[in-house]
């Protein structure tokens, strides 16, 4: 049984997708402090977690350019917090998790991008990985950045992605030879100029020329996750992502993902093994099995209806509230409804050969899941069993732990219950020791060198 990565999917947000914020048990009251992120990261170190991912968007719901009141009465992704600005503290106080951040193409620029992420490589000792996501509540962002005008298609989107990325690994992996960073005090040298180079890059989106101003840190690229599953997001996964992130619905869709992903990557050249597959998964644990299933039915009645129609139009720009429940959800895009933004999600319930769901259907499976993956319920040793079966179905390599009713209780919870469980069946290592070495995370989670191994089309130099 091959080890599996282990992390944990959080938002900078009241709740993660649908409010659950009024329950006891919930962040309301500490997701916008420090002490308590310091305090989850702690955790999630000693317990042997290997990351902590935490995704991001600089929108939130709104539909036909107005932000229902839901999304500011009940926090649905608002108001939020920038993560990025949380790493070097979380860094301080750990030795070996790792942080994952989402970071957009669409609104950022690369060289900008390449900086932040360099200097978190170095803040972090080389524990730090990129989200690499097109857009997010795309159209309230582009309002908010005034871009209005600038709307990309889903497939367009990857295409300035494509070039962005090129750009940010043009920076980091050409414009520094290994040993141009000297520090010598003596002769006065801190960088030989003849070993750091200009980037030289003019595109369809981008222009970026000079040398970059941030020697390599220990993983010179931060480890990129991608988590579109679209058609267009396999094919940019399987060119430059090291780690892809799913939402398993259920084993055999998650399998049908897993060797698709592989097989795209097979296609450009790349090892299929050398892509990580990670799915969500929320795990509502008991004493028993109806007492686990009671807390699951505890957290969803915090589901509501209304508020899921809104998450999922502020998503995909489809306002299923408009339609007729009993109508196939493909009546959306026959209403002219748009279909850009999160094609991945829409995939999720339109698949090829399945019936199609009505509207009703959708919005209710969305609000039981929303944007989470495998729904895990029961006592310890049941959820260990299910973990261990889903691997051996999806050849899966590792799942990310999503908040229940939004505190940290429940990290804890798998941590002191269902870790344990899953070492004895040899899934997890051994926890670290103070003498274990210390490990980057593309070390950790990909299982590579601290560097990054290009894919064979992504070793052309953009230096001059």
């Amino acid at each position: 049984m091959k080890h599996i990565s282990l992390g944990v999917f959080e938002m900078l947000n009241p709740n993660n997708g649908l409010p659950t914020w009024t329950h006891p048990d919930a962040k309301a009251k500490s997701w916008d402090q420090m002490g308590y992120w310091v305090q989850t990261a702690k955790l999630l170190d000693d317990a042997g977690f290997d990351f902590l991912f935490f995704a991001d968007t600089y929108g939130f719901p709104s539909i036909a350019g107005s932000v229902p009141d839901e999304v500011m009465r009940h926090g649905i992704q608002f108001p939020g917090l920038d993560p990025k600005l949380l790493i070097g503290a979380l860094a301080q106080a750990t030795s070996r998790l790792g942080f994952v951040v989402t970071s957009p193409t669409t609104v950022e620029h690369p060289y900008a991008t390449a900086r932040r992420f360099a200097s978190l490589d170095h803040y972090t000792a080389g524990r730090i990985g990129w989200n690499v996501v097109t857009g997010s509540s795309q159209t309230t962002t582009d309002r908010l950045f005034g871009i209005e005008d600038q709307q990309a298609t889903h497939d367009e989107r990857y295409a300035r992605a494509e070039e962005f990325l090129q750009i940010c690994s043009a920076l980091w992996e050409t414009s520094w030879e290994e040993d141009a960073e000297q520090r010598d005090q003596v002769t006065g040298t801190y960088a030989d100029p003849e070993k750091v180079h200009e980037v030289s890059h003019d595109g369809r989106f981008y222009r970026c020329h000079g040398p970059f101003a941030v020697a390599p840190g220990p993983q010179r690229t931060p480890v990129l996750f991608q988590a579109g599953t679209s058609s267009r997001g396999r094919a940019f996964a399987a060119a430059h992502a090291e780690a892809v992130f799913i939402q398993g619905q259920n084993a055999p869709q998650a399998a049908d993902q897993v060797a698709s992903i592989r097989k795209s990557a097979g296609q450009v050249g790349r090892a299929p093994e050398s892509i990580k597959v990670i799915s969500g998964m929320t795990v509502v644990l008991g004493a028993s099995h109806a007492h686990a299933q009671a807390r699951r039915e505890e957290l969803e009645a915090l589901y509501d209806p209304a508020d899921a129609a809104v998450l999922f139009a502020g998503m995909t720009g489809i306002d299923l509230r408009r339609l007729e429940s009993s109508a196939p959800v493909t009546e959306a895009v026959a209403a002219g409804l748009d279909s850009q933004q999160g094609q991945t999600l829409i995939d999720r319930y339109v698949r090829p050969g399945a019936p199609v769901p009505t509207i009703g259907e959708v919005l209710d499976r969305f609000r039981l899941q929303a944007l989470r993956g495998f729904q895990l319920t029961g006592t310890a040793e049941e959820v260990a069993q299910q973990i261990e079966e889903l691997v051996e179905a999806t050849d899966i390599d590792g799942f990310m732990l999503e908040p229940t009713f939004g505190g940290s209780a429940a990290f804890a919870e798998f941590a002191e219950t269902v870790a344990p469980l899953l070492r004895q069946r040899g899934l997890l290592p051994g926890l670290p020791t103070q003498d274990s070495p210390s490990l980057t995370l593309r070390e950790r989670v990909i299982g590579a060198g601290p560097h990054r191994s290009l894919a064979p089309e992504s070793k052309e130099s953009g230096q001059s």
